[in-house]
This record gives C-alpha cells, structure tokens and sequence, in this order.
C-alpha cells in the first residue's frame, strides 16, 4: 500500500512555487518582459540625476529654451509663417513627410512632440557613475513611451487619418474596428491562419524532396538534384529553431535552397521539431546531439566524408559550437563553414540585449516553467519594440485608423509561422551565450569538454546585414577577431531576414567583399568598412563562387533517395 506521509512532499516539490505563479502570470501582461529589470535601471538613473546639480540646471536650461522655441513657433504660425528649424525637425521624421502636417494645428502638435523628444534624449543620456546598461535601459524606455504618444497615433491628431475620414465618411475607421476585431480574435485563438495565398508544400516551401531522417527533434530534408552531377560535398543549411526553416525556399524566385541547386550542389536542410510542453528537458546538447550532429552524421557518415555547413542566425552560432568541437575532436567533415547574420560573441549585440540581463532572465525561466517552453508572442514582444514605429505604431496607423491592409507576401507569411522555445534550451542559451558569453571566452562545454573557435581549422564565409536589429554587422564581423583560419567577411543592404533573401535581380542591393587569411592583421569594422569597395547587385553569385572554389570534382549523384520518411516540407514544418 502506498505511504500517503510519503507522497505528500512528493506532490509538494512538484507544485510550483507562487513566486513562480505570479511572474508567469505577469508575463502575460508585460509580453515577456520582467518589470523589475526596467524598475531597477530607472531607480539608478533617477538616483545619479538627483546627485547631478550641473546637469538639472542644464536640463532646466533646455526645457526653457525648447518652451520658448515652442511658443514662438505658435506665434509664427498664428501669421502664417514657420521657422526654418521647425521644418528641418519635422523632415527629419518620417512620421511626420505627409502634406498635412505642414498645416495648423498639426504643425505645431508635431513640433511640440519633437521639442519633448529632444528634452528627453539629453535627460536619458549618459551620466557619470550611471550603469551604462541602466542608462540604455531607460533611454529605450523613454523612447518607446514617446512613440507611443506621437500625434501620429490617434485618429484626432493625425491629419492623414482625418482627412480619410472627412473623405469616406468614417468606413475607414468602421473597417479598422473590423480588422481589429479580426486580429484579436486570432491572438485569443492562439493560432495562425495561414493566408490562402501562402500554404506551405502548395505555393511556398516547393521545391521537391524528400525527408531522409527523422528523429525526436530534426527531420532532415534531402531536395531532389537540378543536375546530374554536383560538386563533391553537399551542403547542409542549419536555419534557427526560432523560425520556420523555409525561410530558406520561400517562393520559387528568392528560394536560396532552389539557388544552390541550380548552382550543382546536393543540399540537405534541418526542420526543427516546433516543441512542446514535453519537449522542455531539450537542451543546447540536445541541439548539438539530435539535431546538428545527427544531420552530419546522416550526410557524411565516414571520417573521409566533406560537406559544406551553412548556419542561419541561432544556427549559426549552434555550427560554430559544433564546428569547434569537431575540430577538438580531430573531426574533419567540414570543408566550410558559412555563417549567415550569426553572432559568435555578444558582447555587443545591439539593443536586443537590452532585455537580457539577470532579472529579464530569470523571469522569462518563470514563464517558461509553467508551460514548459516559450511562445512566439513572448518573444515578440522584445523584437517589435526595437522598431516600434515601423512594427507597432505603422501598423496601428495603416490597419486601424486608415482601414487599410498590407499587402501580404511570401516573407510575411513565413514570419507568421510562429515557432516556440523549450525551456532548458532557451535558459541555457540566455545564461550561456549571451549573460556569459561563454562560447567567445572559450567556455562553452559540448559534450566532455569547453571548445574554443580557434581550433576551427575549415575557412569561414561569414554574412552580415547592414540593418539588423538581431545581429549588429559590427557584432558578426568580431568572427575575424575570434578565429585563426581563412574568414570572408560579407556586408550586404537591408535586415537580418531581407537582407539574406538577396535573390539576383533584387532590386536596391549591394554588397561588399573581402578575405582576410590566416595570420593576417585584423582590421576594425570601422576601418574595414571605410576600405571595402561596394558592389551593386546580389551576395548569392560571390557566395556560390566560393563554395565552388572550395569543392572538390563533381560526381554523379542519384535523384531520389534510398529511403524516405516523407515529401517535403515534411510533417515538423506543419507543428
């Protein structure tokens, strides 16, 4: 019979702690962010400000001449007149471009706006003895505020959404309650509608394969060759498990899989296994083990097999881990190594670590150990707000105020197919990679032991993208700083998604290019930027005659494979 006086305590370690209960429960609330760690920065700010007499007097000293540029603005204004540097303010926002806002009262609303914008860019800036991370903290904080109170915003201050109310009677704001009411009923939902112009296997994620392994947490995904005979080692694409991996077969014309094919490659793809409640025990190993190491093995299952790993964003950072251990281990499969916009060392990784920080983690753990991973919605939180204006506030404005719709295409869809994060491996990632930094100190264990980047003896082409607010360029060149082999550093036009979808013909972009070997002087990113020739056009071509340069003699290779679990996409790619 069992022992009731022993089961009770058993039953009391398994129940959360309310610590626990409550910080989840406000994570619905705050979008994943911990209120504390903004609560904390803006005390220490508030505290070094109150000790700083000189810089409240300069303070006091702005808003009076902000005031005063403000009320002589109105009086301008009121004779029909505007002051040049009210003009050069206002251009300098695109909020603020449309032919309205050149008239009373919107003029003077966004003038007033912007004069408060500047005051509170001076106050949130750096003070002696402040935490420099505090300081970036609030002046985040005050920014996003201001956003959200911009004229732009409301209905009654924007003289665009105005004037198409004047124009249409109201519908516009009838079929923005309806688009409201449309977007929240999907948020309680809980899932995605998939647009019926954008079904994965059916309009995107084409391109013909088959799934050649499957495990707990990996199907991998081997296309069908464009030609006959490839180039010695295939390529193995290792996307992000924060996003669905079609990111890399969208439509057929920026599918870079379709590309590499066409090009005479065999290539390989992870899909990542979108977790669940009894997937949190997966940790970063596990990625390592199941996911990237059983892709290699699967491809290149003898020690003289070669084939060409290509990481995507986390990916990129899992293949860097993988390939020093590899390289630890006296494991030479890997002919390259290609690092699309992923960071090696986050030390500087942009704003984005502005919600990484010890409270910020720690609460996220909470959330996590209540439902045994992480959802999309509580990551977004974060991403949107580093571009609010373009991710938030347009919206709002164009959806809800204007009745309008944007356009949907291929990269929106996918951005759509939300994926989650287990918890053991998104608190050890948080902690280890980015609270630690442990994989750039050449702390980062995998398997037995810590590796170390210089060991990675394979050359390295390494992407980055001018405007990523996920991996700052300046962030992923540190991989010429932290590696002893052969590095191709490329910068090329737009963001951390776009700027990898660079199909040729793509209109606005360019690149630069340059290889720096073994043993050679590093160069600053600042320096390396001021001395590397821009080139018009797509990366893809530069990138494929690099692999190619790096491949051994073609062989035959067979279309279909010996065996198949499934077509692609496969079954994980729907989860």
């Amino acid at each position: 019979m069992k022992d009731e006086t022993q089961a009770q305590p058993l039953a009391e370690a398994q129940r959360p702690h309310l610590d626990t209960v409550v910080h989840a429960a406000m994570g619905r609330f705050t979008g994943g962010l911990s209120p504390a760690a903004l609560t904390t920065a803006t005390l220490d700010w508030s505290l070094h400000l109150m000790g700083s007499p000189e810089r409240r007097m300069k303070l006091a000293q702005h808003a009076w001449e902000n005031a005063w540029e403000a009320w002589n603005a109105a009086m301008m204004a009121a004779t029909g007149y505007e002051s040049a540097e009210s003009n050069r303010r206002r251009a300098a926002d695109k909020r603020f471009h449309g032919e309205g806002w050149n008239s009373l009262p919107y003029n003077l609303l966004s003038n007033w706006f912007l004069l408060q914008q500047d005051w509170w860019e001076e106050a949130t800036a750096p003070i002696d003895g402040l935490d420099p991370a505090h300081q970036r903290i609030v002046s985040f904080a005050a920014r996003q505020t201001l956003d959200m109170l911009s004229p732009s915003n409301t209905a009654l201050t924007n003289p665009d959404v105005v004037g198409q109310t004047q124009a249409e009677g109201g519908q516009n704001l009838i079929r923005g309650l309806r688009h409201w009411l449309d977007d929240v009923n999907q948020v309680v939902a809980g899932a995605h509608r998939p647009h019926p112009d954008y079904r994965v296997g059916e309009t995107i994620a084409t391109t013909p394969g088959d799934v050649v392994f499957r495990n707990r947490l990996i199907e991998l995904i081997r296309y069908k060759p464009a030609k006959a005979s490839v180039h010695a080692e295939p390529i193995l694409l290792v996307p992000a498990w924060i996003m669905k991996y079609y990111i890399l077969d969208l439509s057929p014309h920026n599918s870079l899989v379709a590309f590499l094919l066409y090009q005479g490659f065999e290539v390989y793809v992870i899909s990542w296994k979108n977790p669940g409640r009894e997937d949190a025990d997966l940790g970063l190993q596990d990625y390592l083990d199941l996911g990237l190491a059983a892709a290699i093995d699967t491809i290149a299952p003898t020690p003289d097999d070669r084939l060409h790993a290509v990481g995507y964003c986390l990916g990129g950072t899992l293949l860097a881990a993988g390939a020093a251990a590899m390289a630890r281990d006296d494991d030479a499969r890997l002919k390259t190594l290609s690092l699309l916009a992923a960071q090696v060392d986050f030390t500087e990784a942009g704003e984005l670590s502005l919600f990484i920080n010890e409270s910020q983690v720690a609460f996220l753990e909470d959330i996590m150990a209540m439902q045994g991973y992480l959802r999309a919605d509580q990551m977004s939180g974060a991403f949107q707000m580093l571009r609010s204006n373009d991710l938030i506030w347009s919206r709002v404005i164009r959806h809800y105020l204007l009745g309008e719709r944007t356009a949907m295409n291929d990269l929106m869809a996918w951005n759509a197919d939300t994926t989650r994060m287990p918890a053991q491996m998104h608190s050890e990632y948080l902690r280890e990679m980015f609270l630690d930094n442990r994989l750039a100190r050449g702390q980062f264990e995998v398997a037995d032991g810590p590796v170390a980047l210089t060991d990675i003896r394979a050359p390295i082409f390494s992407l980055a993208t001018e405007t990523d607010h996920v991996s700052p360029w300046e962030s992923v060149y540190k991989i010429n700083l932290l590696t002893d082999t052969d590095v191709t550093f490329c910068l090329t036009a737009s963001g951390h998604n776009g700027g990898v979808l660079s199909e040729p013909g793509h209109p606005r972009r360019h690149y630069r290019l340059s290889e720096k070997k073994e043993g050679k002087p590093y160069r600053s990113a600042e320096r390396w930027l001021s001395e590397t020739e821009e080139i018009d056009g797509s990366w893809w071509p530069a990138w494929s005659a690099w692999l190619t340069e790096s491949s051994g003699a073609k062989r035959s290779v067979a279309i279909d494979p010996p065996k198949s679990y499934a077509a692609a996409p496969g079954t994980y790619v729907f989860g």
